[in-house]
């Protein structure tokens, strides 16, 4: 028997592409207006179109495989994880002696070796290590994240890009599409993400639900389950063993110590269960991952990239979730849209008075009730006005803070900029990106804005 691991034969060029082909060859009744059929579509969306996959995971390789070999050539991935020896039994593009390795550059090398002509480009770094204009090259963004907060900064970004007209109609040229994948255990989900028209991300946040949290007193006096005795080792007598001491989940010796607590306490009250990598899953908040399920929603994703991208087809409106956990159960849900989103919306509107500098500015968007952002870097046609780091960039644009808005931003009626900063998502502190439109008073009105804030 041959190993897994040897390399298999590869399809013949063009028998790989046959079926690609004769989709991107022929018209049909529910393609999208703009769609022209031609034998030679895939190869010009292959040279033309850029896509990003954020996150080299289970779901991330996934996407990489599907999108090489949905005919896209330009692609890159950016993931700041290492491959851990957990990973290896679903994230099938890593091996044993890949541990260690940066994911994003080990699954761009393998889905090239086995993939003629695609250009994979990894970034092994954060999402908020880049530049705003590093994302501005890409023609569709597809996620593959485990993180609402992630989530949340990606569509904060792309919407980021999208500007209206005087009538506040989405410019079609500014729009950036995501198509957003997630997976728990045998649920998923693929949603299409059209900044302007369809609902971004914080337009639905809502469909996250808040993550499990036991009351103390449960945990201290009446444990029931094997994670409750779990969660009192953790949160309560880890404290009072250590005091001072902050418990490290990615410390072996910390994470067994829990795991040995919890199996005393959980004895003392006759309650079965308790095993280590439950006490894993319990204390990082570890959902099991099913590599079938990334399998299915990868190609769900995939599928509405390639049609938004082709226009071969309608895509999907505009949430699509998978459930295979008795059965297969597949639903298409279309959700509204927020007009009144801070994040795809024509952005939150400013009055300032002409005088009123660049740091008034900074210091109104802590004090915003709905805004709320503090330790704000302030940019303006992708010209930085204010950035709060690095300490290189502080410096050359701090002279700014004492220059009037109205001179800053060309002495024009009103505009548009850019903040980025920790704003309140969730009831947690985050790094944000917000579209704000700055009006200036005594110009002239500024016809079809409501005035949300006056310096």
């Amino acid at each position: 028997m041959a190993s897994p691991d040897a390399e298999q034969p590869a399809p013949t060029e063009p028998a790989r592409w046959r079926d690609l082909d004769m989709l991107l060859s022929h018209p049909g009744n529910l393609v999208e207006a703009s769609f022209d059929p031609s034998p030679g579509l895939r190869d010009l969306l292959g040279s033309l179109v850029e896509v990003l996959v954020v996150g080299a995971g289970g779901l991330g390789c996934e996407l990489l495989k599907d999108l090489a070999l949905s005919g896209f050539k330009k692609l890159h991935v950016i993931d700041m994880d290492t491959i851990d020896v957990s990973n290896l039994n679903r994230q099938f593009l890593f091996r044993v002696q890949d541990v260690g390795k940066s994911k994003a550059e080990v699954a761009a090398k393998r889905v090239m070796e086995r993939v003629n002509g695609v250009n994979i480009v990894p970034h092994f770094c954060s999402i908020e290590d880049k530049e705003i204009e590093f994302y501005s090259q890409f023609h569709i963004i597809v996620l593959g994240l485990d993180s609402i907060e992630a989530r949340s900064y990606i569509n904060s970004v792309a919407c980021g890009f999208l500007e209206y007209d005087l009538n506040d109609n989405p410019l079609q040229e500014t729009v950036k599409p995501m198509v957003d994948g997630g997976t728990e255990g045998f649920k998923g989900h693929a949603r299409v993400i059209i900044p302007g028209t369809t609902p971004c991300f914080e337009c639905n946040i809502w469909l996250f639900p808040p993550q499990v949290k036991f009351p103390l007193c449960t945990l201290a006096e009446t444990p029931r389950t094997a994670a409750h005795c779990i969660e009192y080792a953790h949160l309560i007598k880890w404290d009072e063993v250590h005091p001072g001491k902050l418990f490290d989940a990615d410390d072996a010796e910390h994470m067994q110590w829990i795991y040995s607590e919890a199996l005393k306490r959980a004895e003392l009250f006759g309650i079965c269960g308790v095993t280590y990598s439950l006490t894993q899953g319990v204390v990082k908040n570890i959902i099991p991952a099913i590599a079938s399920t990334n399998a299915i929603i990868s190609a769900a994703c995939a599928l509405e990239a390639f049609k938004l991208i082709s226009g071969c087809s309608k895509s999907v409106s505009n949430y699509l979730t998978y459930n295979g956990l008795e059965g297969t159960h597949i639903k298409v849900t279309e959700f509204i849209r927020d007009k009144d989103c801070l994040v795809c919306g024509p952005g939150t509107l400013i009055e300032l008075d002409t005088s009123s500098t660049l740091s008034d500015f900074i210091k109104m968007l802590e004090e915003h009730p709905t805004l709320r952002m503090s330790k704000a870097s302030v940019t303006h046609e992708g010209n930085n006005l204010y950035m709060q780091s690095p300490e290189v960039l502080e410096q050359m644009t701090r002279p700014n803070l004492s220059v009037p808005m109205f001179e800053l931003l060309k002495e024009v009626r009103y505009t548009t900029v850019h903040a980025t900063g920790m704003a309140e998502n969730n009831g947690k502190k985050v790094s944000s990106l917000r579209k704000l439109r700055v009006a200036f008073k005594g110009i002239e009105e500024a016809s079809k804005m409501d005035t949300t804030l006056s310096s």
